[in-house]
């Protein structure tokens, strides 16, 4: 079991660098501050669709996996929304740095909670 929970972890790890490093569009970025703004909601609609594919293969329950997703989602973009609409964007600053650092923390908080809620470990 140990074994599936890191393999997952990992998982989510690829997932979570993919979406937000390589695939996030300029526009995601600029519009994540804007609250339920369609061009900022994606982002966070393909960390739930990321998610389920990573958790579904373990999980075997369409609708116990949908739930983590849709959590996972719900909060990325309250996450990003937060950081994005609140937060220092001068990356010159450390204040920008520990606040990004501060959102990469909270989302690896959310993909342990998930872990717990399926595994309660």
């Amino acid at each position: 079991m140990i074994g599936y929970i890191l393999l997952i972890l990992v998982l989510l790890q690829i997932k979570h660098w993919y979406i937000d490093f390589v695939n996030q569009t300029e526009e995601e970025v600029a519009h994540k501050g804007i609250y339920l703004d369609w061009k900022g909601v994606k982002h966070s609609v393909k960390h739930g669709v990321g998610t389920f594919l990573c958790l579904y293969p373990f999980v075997y329950d369409v609708e116990v996996t949908l739930i983590m997703a849709v959590f996972d989602a719900v909060l990325h973009y309250h996450i990003d929304y937060i950081k994005m609409h609140f937060g220092n964007r001068d990356i010159k600053t450390p204040a920008f740095w520990a606040q990004l650092g501060l959102d990469q923390m909270a989302h690896q908080l959310t993909y342990l909670s998930i872990i717990y809620a399926l595994f309660g470990l």
